[in-house]
């Protein structure tokens, strides 16, 4: 806990500046009449009255300019890489709110200093695990130890394609933080999209069955097509890698309402629904808001086992928000994950009366 310093109470700088000359000006009458009635020659007077009115004016106006110099040593400090210096922010002026202005940026500063060491970490683990297997299958296959058969072209092409989807991940979400990414909306057929990521999907999980049903037929929505198939296959990779074989992903998709217009009678706004099941062990409560984090895995030994980068659900998080909509995970009973995903919706489609 910071000291109190003097004035500190005072709202504002300019009524400190008064309160402080007020009282360096009545301590110099004061003192010099004292010294007049005490026979005191008037210049000493002077020099004793003013004397006392300068340590009087210093010892107040010690808690107005002390934070600046806390301010201006911490900024140099800062300046060297340590973001750890905060500066006393006990008074109520303007200086203050500037002290504490001044301690929440240093602590955004040390934040994302964190993130900063901790993605520079997590980059140089992800790429040093694929490229340290491929230097083994290459060294043996240089010094004879292994024949260059089949398998182990493929393990050398896993690890390859394995480096590709990190770097590419990276890339896009470097992109999208900087807002380099311009949406290319239009409004598009859901169905179509969900099948075409279903189909990608599959090719590298044969052994998980993924079903796609749209409830709502001539479902479309509002966004760029490209990147909801980017937020779908992104979710569909970590529902398969965490459902075991034989297990089914559903991906479903419907029409919901999402707030209403403006007007009283008006009708529901359109949104389109998005999800995606899978039948893994599911996300713990305590994990809900962390999961889309860069490089958080929920289950660290099992994703980095099978090339989880920890990416996918920060850049499926950052697309949906660009579209102005929501992502969020369900508990599925009796076990597994839904990952629930809200876009703006197209225009809806009048239903047909059969004649």
């Amino acid at each position: 806990m910071s000291p109190r310093r003097p004035l500190d109470t005072v709202p504002s700088l300019k009524i400190k500046l008064g309160a402080v000359i007020f009282s360096a000006v009545a301590v110099t009458v004061f003192v010099f009449w004292l010294c007049l009635k005490a026979g005191i020659w008037p210049s000493v007077s002077g020099i004793i009255a003013g004397s006392l009115a300068l340590v009087m004016v210093r010892f107040l106006a010690r808690g107005m300019t002390s934070p600046l110099r806390e301010m201006s040593d911490a900024a140099r400090a800062m300046a060297k890489g340590n973001y750890d210096i905060r500066v006393s922010a006990t008074s109520r002026d303007e200086v203050g709110e500037l002290a504490r202005a001044f301690n929440k940026m240093a602590a955004e500063l040390a934040e994302t200093d964190r993130v900063r060491r901790d993605l520079v970490a997590n980059v140089s683990h992800e790429l040093r695990t694929p490229i340290a297997a491929l230097q083994a299958v290459l060294e043996n296959l240089v010094d004879g130890v292994e024949r260059p058969d089949p398998q182990t072209f493929r393990t050398m092409l896993a690890q390859v394609e394995r480096l590709g989807r990190l770097v590419t991940q990276l890339l896009d979400l470097s992109r999208l933080e900087s807002g380099a990414v311009p949406l290319d909306r239009s409004e598009f057929d859901v169905k179509p999209v969900l099948e075409h990521a279903v189909r990608e999907q599959q090719l590298h999980a044969p052994g998980v069955d993924v079903a796609v049903v749209v409830e709502t037929p001539g479902l479309t929505a509002d966004g760029d097509p490209e990147r909801v198939h980017q937020v779908v296959a992104n979710l569909l990779e970590n529902a398969v890698r965490y459902t075991p074989t034989g297990g089914r992903v559903e991906v479903r998709a419907r029409r919901t309402a999402n707030g209403t217009s403006a007007g009283h009678d008006a009708a529901p706004r359109p949104a389109v629904t998005i999800e995606v099941c899978d039948e893994g062990p599911g996300i713990a409560e305590a994990e809900d808001s962390r999961v889309f984090e860069r490089f958080y895995r929920a289950d660290t030994a099992r994703a980095s086992s099978d090339g989880g980068a920890g990416l996918g659900l920060a850049i499926a998080q950052w697309i949906v928000d660009l579209h102005g909509g929501d992502i969020h995970p369900e508990r599925r009973e009796p076990h597994g994950c839904r990952m629930v995903v809200t876009l703006p919706g197209g225009a809806a489609q009048p239903e047909r009366v059969p004649n």
